[in-house]
């Protein structure tokens, strides 16, 4: 089992920042990558980015590239999105999940998940 602890989320301003934090525990040895995703109201999980735990390796999808950044700290456990000129249409409740195996960017690839964290950017 990979436990995962999501913080950081909040109500920011359209062009604000925020960064949200996810501390793993557990059979952490078995995570091949960590991911964040998003879900707004009426809508279906997306991917937003992921980072290899052992080689510099990141994706992103194309909407949060140059915005967002992800990366990670091993010995901490512990992977970040910082997330910069955030604009309405990130709203959404943030997720960080555990990944076995890649490909990186697929919802059903992910096994651990965290309860998420919401994110409101207003206009």
């Amino acid at each position: 089992q990979v436990q995962l602890v999501e913080s950081g989320g909040g109500l920011v301003q359209a062009g604000g920042s925020l960064r949200l934090s996810c501390a793993a525990s557990g059979r952490t040895f078995s995570s091949y990558a960590m991911g964040w995703f998003r879900q707004a109201p009426g809508k279906e999980r997306e991917f937003v980015a992921a980072i290899r735990w052992s080689i510099t390796m990141t994706s992103y999808t194309d909407s949060v590239k140059g915005r967002f950044t992800i990366s990670r700290d091993n010995a901490k456990n512990t992977v970040y999105l910082q997330m910069n000129n955030l604009k309405p249409e990130d709203t959404a409740v943030y997720y960080c999940a555990s990944t076995p195996l890649g490909p990186l960017g697929v919802v059903g690839r992910y096994n651990y998940w965290g309860q998420g964290t919401q994110v409101t950017v207003s206009s």
